[in-house]
């Protein structure tokens, strides 16, 4: 059962969310330099320039096998990880916290469709890919406003962060929804979508990397 005891029997809890956080910028930025050296993605700085998507760097060839590879089991982490946030706030007499292992689970589900079906071709696999990056993202971050809502006192820390990460991506969120009704060139529009989607993959490593440092922190454990 999660603690903050701090015994010397407990396992620490921290590395989970810090593999949340690590293995998909190891995923995508290994996928984005094995595309460029393949020449399947256009040299540049997508973080800058929005020259390509994340799932266009980790589309091909072995990029889309390694992202594949890092990124299930990156998803089952990202699940376990909710439950165990969800009963640890439980533990600490948080109300209204029944949605976030829900919400979490269902986020690390679509992260795994879209991961399975990133490279597939077809209109079917494309529609799977949208909703799966959709959702993932959507109920990742209503995971994380439920979770920011209970924080007890102790935790403060956690939330003055969480909430510099949540209006971070509520910023980005506004940006892309302007960007797709203001802009009319499909180019254009295209670069800043992308450009917001590996903003958006930065605040999203934050959330994970910050409740890492919290755990860590609060020496959150558990019992083998």
């Amino acid at each position: 059962m999660p603690s903050s005891t701090g015994t010397a029997a407990q396992l620490p809890l921290w590395p989970l969310p810090a593999l949340c956080a690590l293995l998909p910028v190891i995923a995508v930025h290994l996928a984005w330099w094995l595309s460029a050296r393949d020449g399947h993605v256009p040299a540049g700085v997508p973080y800058l320039d929005g020259g390509f998507s994340i799932s266009r760097a980790a589309r091909h060839g072995w990029g889309n096998d390694l992202f594949k590879m890092l990124m299930l089991p990156c998803a089952a982490l990202q699940a376990l990880s909710w439950l165990l946030l969800q009963r640890w706030l439980r533990g600490l007499g948080a109300s209204g916290v029944g949605a976030v292992a829900g919400l979490g689970l269902i986020a690390a589900a679509f992260l795994g469709l879209y991961a399975v079906y990133l490279g597939s071709e077809g209109e079917i696999y494309r529609t799977l890919r949208r909703y799966g990056v959709t959702v993932y993202f959507a109920c990742t971050y209503l995971a994380l406003l439920v979770s920011l809502r209970a924080l007890p006192p102790e935790a403060f820390g956690l939330r003055r962060h969480w909430l510099w990460v949540a209006l971070s991506m509520l910023a980005l969120g506004l940006g892309s929804v302007a960007t797709g009704a203001l802009i009319e060139a499909p180019a254009v529009k295209d670069r800043w979508e992308n450009l917001l989607e590996w903003q958006l993959g930065l605040w999203l490593t934050a959330m994970f990397v910050v409740w890492a440092w919290a755990w860590r922190d609060l020496r959150m454990g558990f019992l083998p």
